[in-house]
């Protein structure tokens, strides 16, 4: 069964600017993977000029987060094709993403080698590997973890949190369209 986060019907910035607290965290709140509090914290910059500066408020509150707390930030995200996966427990945004370049239907070899990969990853740095599967496709999803499995982990640090600014960015732009 897939967790649902069912994706809202498209907001007006407008409006998103008009929310009480509550119902921002209720209407963004999913947007970061399991982590209601970035939105929480975004509420308090509000008006936005644009969805681009919402994303920036949101980013600015993960970075701005202690360092344990963006681990842990980063701990909430799914391996890619992992035992979340397996059990359909993704949120639907990670679903829908993973499916999107092919994740959801590994054959049994690159399923062996996804796992292997993504233990290996997480035994090395201390958190899930991840990367905007949306702007890449199965091979080069591949390749990036290969690759990246033996980076130095402060380097691997910053790129995941790089990769979910390109996550989120994609997510806020779907839930509130530039019109």
């Amino acid at each position: 069964m897939t967790t649902t986060t069912a994706t809202p019907p498209a907001l007006e910035l407008a409006e998103i600017n008009a929310m009480d607290r509550d119902r921002f965290v209720a209407s963004l709140g999913a947007t970061f993977e399991h982590s209601p509090w970035v939105a929480e914290g975004a509420w308090a910059a509000r008006p936005f000029g644009s969805v681009d500066d919402l994303h920036a408020a949101m980013i600015a509150i993960v970075r701005r987060a202690p360092q344990a707390v963006q681990v842990a930030f980063l701990c909430a995200h799914p391996e890619l094709a992992g035992r979340e996966a397996q059990a359909s427990t993704l949120t639907d945004h990670s679903q829908r993403e993973q499916a999107s370049a092919g994740l959801d239907a590994l054959s049994r070899e690159e399923m062996a080698e996804m796992s292997r990969l993504n233990a290996e990853y997480r035994r090395r740095h201390g958190f899930p590997f991840i990367i905007a599967v949306r702007r890449h496709t199965k091979s080069q999803i591949f390749d990036a973890l290969r690759s990246r499995v033996a980076a130095d982990t402060v380097s691997e640090f910053v790129e995941a949190l790089d990769q979910i600014a390109f996550i989120t960015r994609a997510r806020l732009r779907a839930l509130v369209p530039v019109r």
